[in-house]
């Protein structure tokens, strides 16, 4: 049965955490189940199959372990993958030759940033034997003038101008009935406070501010104020490398496999993939981890994700780098890497900064 909520690895017995243990590292090593008999020869302590297998049933009910297609033997689920991951895993340093690998095609003086980026998803891709990804979100610039225009027809023209002078038009549903008078009342509206601010500085306020009625706006008003934040807030920007994707082809053996990899493609040329990729860097702090059906980003079971941000000088997240494979990664390894790449792109940026 599944656990309703989240074990400590502090919960095990010593007994149970080597078990455990020897059954997650046989999958990240062969991908299959491991049964008792197994186990009790990889065991430093000597424990009879009867006894492993009595832990094996505890730890499958804790719902850390599950026995596929009737198989004697176990695999560890998403909980166990990540219990395993924040409890007994242990991350070394990234090797010298690793990091002069990634130093020679990301940290060069003289590529342009682009050109990194894209060096440090195909190192990633390389060194991980799976799939590199790198997502760099659209400079975010100070709005100088949004304005709402009628076009006709129940539609209108949100346009929007940035403190470098380019200018941005989305079309927008206008609700039934809408006078000329909301939409400058709109206009008034968001000018007044996202004037000389980013759009994503100004965004929460402005939707708290819509949640708790202080706007004073007409139904109408604040559909078409809502309405034009979702357009901006869909429109993402920013570019999304990928690196590699072949690599996972290695990691499938069934058709149900190949059909799981190839909607995880197409997961990744989604505009909502680039979305949650844009918040997942903004809000990370250091390495993140993203499990098989936890994966809040690709919402795929099966894959996982080792995700870092990058930032400059001023320590503001700029995007995210990481490392997309089966949920047998090679944790240990992948994790150091992906945030060493993060920390030479952040050098660069840093660098950068400074001519």
């Amino acid at each position: 049965m599944a656990v309703s909520k989240p074990i400590s690895i502090q919960e095990l017995n010593e007994r149970s955490r080597d078990i455990f243990r020897v059954i997650v590292d046989a999958y990240m090593d062969q991908g299959d189940p491991i049964g008792s008999r197994t186990i009790s020869q990889r065991l430093t302590q000597q424990l009879s199959p009867a006894t492993i297998r009595n832990v094996m049933a505890d730890l499958q009910d804790l719902g850390l372990l599950h026995a596929p297609h009737n198989s004697a033997g176990r695999l560890p689920t998403d909980a166990g993958l990540r219990l395993f991951v924040d409890g007994l895993l242990q991350v070394g340093d990234l090797g010298a030759e690793d990091r002069t690998e990634i130093e020679g095609l990301v940290g060069n003086a003289g590529i342009s940033m682009d050109r990194a980026l894209d060096r440090a998803t195909t190192a990633l891709a390389g060194l991980s034997t799976h799939a590199g990804l790198v997502v760099a979100p659209k400079a975010a610039n100070a709005i100088t003038h949004i304005e709402f225009v009628p076009l006709g027809d129940g539609r209108g023209l949100v346009i929007l101008v940035d403190s470098t002078g380019q200018v941005e038009n989305r079309v927008i549903d206008l609700p039934v009935g809408m006078p000329a008078s909301s939409l400058q009342e709109a206009t008034n509206y968001l000018s007044a406070r996202l004037r000389n601010r980013t759009l994503d500085e100004a965004r929460a306020e402005i939707r708290d501010d819509l949640t708790r009625h202080q706007a004073q706006l007409d139904t109408l008003t604040q559909q078409v104020v809502e309405d034009g934040l979702a357009v901006w807030s869909d429109a993402g920007g920013g570019a999304l490398i990928v690196k590699g994707q072949a690599r996972l082809l290695d990691d499938v053996a069934a058709v149900t496999d190949l059909e799981r990899i190839r909607s995880l493609f197409d997961a990744l040329e989604t505009k909502e993939t680039m979305l949650r990729l844009v918040e997942a860097a903004e809000t990370g702090d250091g390495v993140r981890i993203f499990i098989g059906a936890e994966n809040t980003v690709f919402n795929h079971a099966g894959w996982s994700m080792v995700l870092a941000p990058y930032g400059g000088a001023d320590a503001k997240v700029l995007g995210a780098i990481g490392v997309i494979g089966p949920t047998r990664l090679n944790y240990a390894r992948i994790i150091p890497m992906v945030d060493y790449t993060a920390r030479v792109i952040g050098r660069m940026l840093s660098r950068d900064s400074e001519k």
